[in-house]
């Protein structure tokens, strides 16, 4: 079925998948700050003065004496010098411009097309909903940094699952947006595995959820082993912590197993969906690329992660899981789009 796309819908929707593109390099520089402990080097939230990074000795002197102050330095870093200290405050500062950066990327352009009057009305509103979520993401990470300027030089795991969770949030909304704009409901279609397709997008945004949890308590340093977690199955200490709840939050074993498992189900599902996609003959060439993708996707991400245990969280390798994580949810909600329109597909 032809279709025509209007140029106004062409520029929104590429001027989406260029904010897409920041917000994916926002997550993996946002993984390489915390694997590298940097994300607790900047003391301040300073939205605005914060965008200029110290430009000479006797700055670089304040910020430094300003880290010094924080419980990290005192009980993790007692012995670093100047020069280790700009090593992890430009990853931090790298991480909170390109934060910056997706604002105003954001926030000019839907100023210029909204005083053009190119955006419907309904748009325009979706639109200052995903600007005002970013505003929050901010304001949520900055919540994030207090959690470890106290006693435990160590960001609330729960807070950084937020932070990440809400991340993942703002990409897709615009992501689909963009896709809706390319590509009409009208030549898409609406029948097949479309909640099979829901729930693996569920799946894999929670299983983000929990690799955040991972990192946030350092839970992949433990258990370097595959598929047995300490000669078990299943760890003999997952229910340690009382009330039992607090274990998969808290409980390394605890968590970590529920991220393998998680990723086991992602993989059965993922498994599932492709092959009743590949069999539906009913599904166009778009569909059913994405659910190649979409496998590719999981199986690779799903080798990652598990050399990134085995080998004890090298940075490239946890870099790339991080970035994997990105590209699984973006295969799943385009697959979850393709399968989302109003009507059949016709030859």
């Amino acid at each position: 079925m032809s279709y025509h796309i209007e140029p106004w819908q062409r520029a929104v929707a590429a001027w989406l998948l260029a904010c897409c593109v920041l917000v994916f390099a926002t997550v993996v520089v946002g993984g390489i700050t915390r694997l590298t402990h940097s994300g607790l080097s900047i003391v301040e939230w300073q939205p605005i003065v914060g965008v200029l990074p110290p430009r000479d000795d006797a700055q670089w002197e304040e910020a430094f004496a300003k880290y010094r102050q924080t419980p990290e330095f005192r009980l993790a870093n007692p012995g670093m010098k100047l020069e280790g200290f700009k090593a992890i405050f430009w990853w931090e500062y790298s991480h909170r411009l390109l934060g910056r950066l997706v604002g105003i990327v954001f926030f000019v352009p839907f100023v210029f097309f909204l005083a053009r009057g190119m955006l419907p009305k309904p748009l325009a509103w979706k639109l200052a909903g995903i600007f005002a979520l970013g505003a929050l993401q901010g304001a949520l990470g900055w919540y994030m940094v207090r959690s470890g300027l106290v006693d435990d030089p160590r960001v609330s795991s729960v807070r950084l699952a937020a932070h990440l969770g809400l991340a993942f949030v703002i990409y897709a909304a615009m992501l689909w947006i963009a896709m809706d704009l390319l590509i009409p409901a009208v030549v898409r279609v609406f029948r097949g595995p479309r909640a099979w397709a829901v729930l693996v997008a569920l799946l894999v945004f929670a299983m983000v959820l929990s690799g955040a949890l991972v990192a946030g308590i350092r839970a992949g340093h433990a258990y370097n082993t595959f598929p047995l977690m300490g000669g078990h199955l299943i760890p003999a200490d997952i229910l340690a912590m009382d009330p039992w709840w607090k274990n998969f939050v808290y409980n390394v074993a605890s968590v970590q197993f529920a991220h393998r498992a998680l990723a086991a189900v992602v993989a059965l599902a993922v498994m599932a969906l492709w092959w009743r996609v590949d069999t539906d003959r009913n599904l166009d060439e778009r569909t059913r690329r994405w659910s190649h993708a979409l496998l590719v996707a999981t199986g690779l991400q799903i080798a990652a992660g598990i050399a990134t245990l085995l080998m004890r969280v090298p940075l490239p390798l946890a870099a790339a899981h991080q970035a994997g994580s990105v590209i699984v949810f973006t295969c799943a909600l385009g697959l979850l789009h393709a399968l989302s329109g109003r009507g059949r597909l016709q030859a």
